[in-house]
């Protein structure tokens, strides 16, 4: 937000515990889910019956009835009903940027606060009914007398009623997000070995963040779950490694239920303000949301799916004269192990980095002790519209507890999109 007036404050994040779909959360919506979390995010920070800025809030796997999700969470909040909200859409990097449009208002001057957020369930996906179906529907209910109507019911076919599932498939390739990242980690060289590695090191800081009751204020009850579902304390990459590869079967594969995301529910939020507005409602910050980019890639003509982060983080940096090497924190979404492997790789790599990313030299190595340091999606899990902000909730506590430094987050989304944003401790902020 270097370009306006005004700093923008990171106060705190919340969610409800994420778990494997089809589970605990079965039969509960994507606005059950978000208005818990709004609920318990409200009355940490003593909101309630308080009119904010604005609200927005996203989901990836929606149905139409929810055209007004987060309007409708509001109205089933806490908060003053004369707050309004809006919804947001970017795949995975939903949450991030919700926050990122909010963060631009407040730091123009247009609003003081605002909570960003977002959320996921397959749980209860929106199934539809086939096109022709519904365009034949449409038909009868246009039908002008009971013979035309009757006429127009007939040509209804036994294969017209088979139901359409929602998939996680890009539409211009006809390819799974996994069946990409299969493409890009043998591009890029990368071995299950390493993949396995990374999350199995994924599900030991998670764990260890649980043993040391990192999360206790970060999650909250929901549905008599109390903490993430996915997180598994006692793998190992010997357990990890006798996985078989799901996306590609031939002895080439490399992806694992092991080493990529599980399909999860949950949500998560994050409330940001200004530095009066916290002054003025007894709010202490946490953290400064920085700057953020968005890019993408032409995944259709060769580009690897998942690597736009890369062009993200490169502009980002340049814009605000910063390293990759600047940060105390790197919180790089875990989609799947070989993405964020094939991520670092890039960085590292000069010729990419020329062709690509159009810097002179490397962006360089990052200090891996340093990344997803309290466990990432692979162990926590990953509801599609809710890890931004659980990122970002994440990320602004640790520059709490540290009092300075400076943090960095890479998402990778579907459609061949990227998003990346710098966040800030208390004692960076410059005014």
């Amino acid at each position: 937000m270097q370009n306006f007036g005004n700093c923008v404050g990171i106060v705190g994040g919340l969610r409800i515990p994420f778990v494997r779909s089809f589970r605990e959360y079965t039969r509960t919506t994507n606005q059950e889910m978000l208005a818990a979390t709004l609920d318990a995010l409200v009355n940490r920070f003593h909101l309630s019956g308080k009119r904010l800025g604005d609200v927005s809030l996203g989901a990836v796997m929606t149905s139409s009835l929810e055209w007004n999700l987060a309007r409708e969470v509001v109205l089933g909040c806490g908060l003053d009903p004369h707050t309004p909200a809006f919804n947001v859409q970017r795949a995975c990097g939903t949450s991030l940027e919700t926050a990122n449009l909010l963060a631009l208002k407040i730091a123009a001057g247009q609003i003081e606060s605002g909570i960003a957020g977002g959320c996921d369930t397959n749980s209860d996906l929106p199934v539809m009914l086939q096109r022709r179906l519904a365009w034949k529907l449409i038909d009868i209910n246009q039908a002008k007398s009971f013979g035309e109507r009757l006429s127009r019911i007939l040509k209804i076919r036994p294969a017209d009623l088979k139901p359409a599932y929602p998939g996680i498939v890009e539409p211009r390739t006809k390819l799974s997000m996994g069946q990409h990242t299969e493409r890009m980690v043998k591009e890029w060289g990368i071995t299950q070995a390493e993949q396995d590695q990374l999350a199995f090191e994924s599900h030991v800081k998670a764990s260890r963040a649980y043993e040391e009751g990192f999360y206790n204020d970060l999650v909250v009850p929901f549905k008599g779950v109390s903490k993430d579902g996915i997180v598994r304390k006692d793998t190992t990459p010997e357990k990890l490694s006798k996985l078989k590869p799901v996306f590609d079967k031939s002895p080439s594969g490399t992806l694992t239920a092991g080493n990529s995301t599980a399909l999860t529910d949950g949500a998560s939020a994050v409330l940001l303000c200004s530095e009066a507005f916290a002054a003025s409602h007894s709010l202490s910050i946490q953290s400064y949301f920085r700057d953020a980019e968005c890019a993408a890639v032409d995944f259709v003509h060769g580009a690897g799916l998942l690597m736009a982060p890369t062009l993200a983080v490169a502009r980002l940096l340049r814009r605000n004269n910063l390293s990759l090497q600047d940060f105390d924190y790197y919180e790089i979404h875990e989609a799947f192990a070989g993405q964020v492997l094939c991520t670092l790789k890039a960085w590292e790599s000069e010729k990419y980095c020329r062709e690509v990313l159009k810097v002179d030299k490397p962006l360089g190595s990052i200090d891996r002790t340093r990344m997803n340091v309290k466990g990432g999606s692979v162990a926590i899990g990953h509801p599609f519209g809710a890890t931004g902000a659980r990122i970002l909730g994440t990320l602004s506590k640790l520059l709490a507890l540290k009092g300075k430094g400076r943090g960095l987050i890479s998402i990778c989304t579907g459609g061949g999109m990227g998003i990346a944003a710098i966040v800030e401790g208390p004692n960076n902020a410059v005014s």
